[in-house]
């Protein structure tokens, strides 16, 4: 085989490796921030670059915040938040497109030109994350030598950009249908333990739900623990009973 269809090979199979792994974490339920580490050193083991970064959209603020990387410049881990449209993660950002820059250091739209020349930064390619059009964040890869990035390298980026977004959207989304079954388990502890008080107190339900709320408060435990006290207490007399 000649070496140019050999490394093509290669690449083909390191980017179908790479996306099938990404494809896998989509399903796996793990936690938010273990899926970003992975997403980052994944982008960095298989674009071998200096440092791999993701930043997600704060929609309130309308900034971008670093959320991971594989970097251990300090630095560049507690570089600023970035607004909408400012910087070249900005304007990706912004208008959903991404840029490759051949060399920070002579780009002008680069907002952090000292940890650019501190951490010996050259080239970068930032690509946006989007799920149905709307920007979530932005995968940067940065190389510590001028490279002119492939349009197969840009191509699996932009590959592995998508389904990271995919990935971020559903890991999110089960966090909020966790959170609102917990909330609703929670209210019917706390109903229950409501009712129980307001028979054994012979008091009303929004009293009772009061002094529920007094002692959350007092004994600084959630009302839910409190509630649980009150319902394991009203068992225990009934077993006894």
């Amino acid at each position: 085989m000649p070496r140019k269809n050999k490394d093509n090979y290669e690449i083909y199979v390191k980017q179908i490796e790479v996306l099938s792994k990404v494809a896998n974490l989509i399903t796996s339920g793990m936690y938010l921030e273990e899926l970003l580490r992975l997403i980052v050193n994944v982008t960095a083991e298989i674009m071998n670059s200096k440092i791999s970064s993701l930043m997600l959209l704060d929609h309130e603020k309308k900034e971008l915040v670093v959320r991971a990387t594989q970097s251990i410049s300090e630095s560049y881990n507690k570089k600023p938040n970035i607004k909408m449209g400012t910087g070249i993660a900005g304007e990706v950002a912004l208008n959903n497109k991404a840029i490759v820059v051949p060399d920070l250091k002579k780009d002008p739209r680069y907002l952090n030109q000292d940890i650019a020349r501190k951490e010996k930064l050259c080239s970068l390619a930032s690509i946006p994350m989007a799920v149905n059009g709307k920007v979530i964040g932005v995968l940067n890869c940065y190389t510590s030598k001028k490279h002119e990035f492939t349009k197969t390298e840009l191509n699996l980026l932009n590959a592995l950009a998508n389904q990271a977004a995919i990935a971020i959207e559903n890991a999110e989304l089960n966090l909020r249908a966790r959170s609102a079954e917990e909330a609703l388990t929670t209210r019917k502890v706390v109903e229950r333990a409501r009712d129980i008080l307001s028979q054994e107190a012979n008091i009303l339900p929004s009293e009772a739900y009061r002094l529920i709320q007094k002692q959350s408060m007092d004994s600084r435990k959630s009302m839910r623990e409190v509630a649980e006290a009150i319902i394991l207490a009203k068992d225990i007399k009934s077993k006894k009973y």
